[in-house]
């Protein structure tokens, strides 16, 4: 098993966070390897929504990596699986107020299967650098960097 954990505070409220998460759209704002992304059915910001994703993967190749929003709950939780692609974690978005700010903390986890599991180190780097992009996100958010 695979699994990585980050935690950021952020300087914005749970709800403007939560709002920004819960629409994948955003995600090249923040997440480096995004490509391409759209809503492929569902309703944004919905339990349901699932979204078309390519990420760049190993040796810039494009990969598919859809994935499907389980979980969403405003201001406190987004809970997504991947749908697509060679590895398929399912992971969330924590979100907990503390005063005018909020602390989300970002969690993947992946049980590969078979000759799968032997990827497993690669995996495990893969997802702590996946997590680690919560910084970006911080960023992004408390308007310290451009969103372009």
């Amino acid at each position: 098993m695979a699994f990585a954990e980050y935690e950021v505070l952020i300087e914005r409220d749970a709800k403007s966070v939560y709002d920004f998460l819960i629409d994948g759209l955003n995600n090249p704002l923040w997440r480096a390897g995004v490509r391409s992304i759209q809503l492929r059915s569902g309703t944004m910001g919905k339990k349901g929504a699932l979204y078309q994703q390519t990420l760049t993967g190993p040796g810039g190749r494009p990969i598919a990596a859809d994935f499907e929003i389980v979980e969403a709950r405003p201001g406190a939780e987004v809970r997504f699986v991947v749908v697509a692609g060679p590895a398929r974690p399912s992971g969330g978005y924590y979100l907990s107020s503390e005063g005018r700010k909020t602390r989300l903390r970002f969690a993947l986890e992946y049980h590969p299967k078979g000759i799968k599991k032997l990827m497993d180190g690669m995996i495990q780097k893969t997802m702590v650098s996946e997590v680690a992009q919560l910084e970006k996100l911080k960023a992004v958010l408390e308007g310290q960097l451009s969103a372009d």
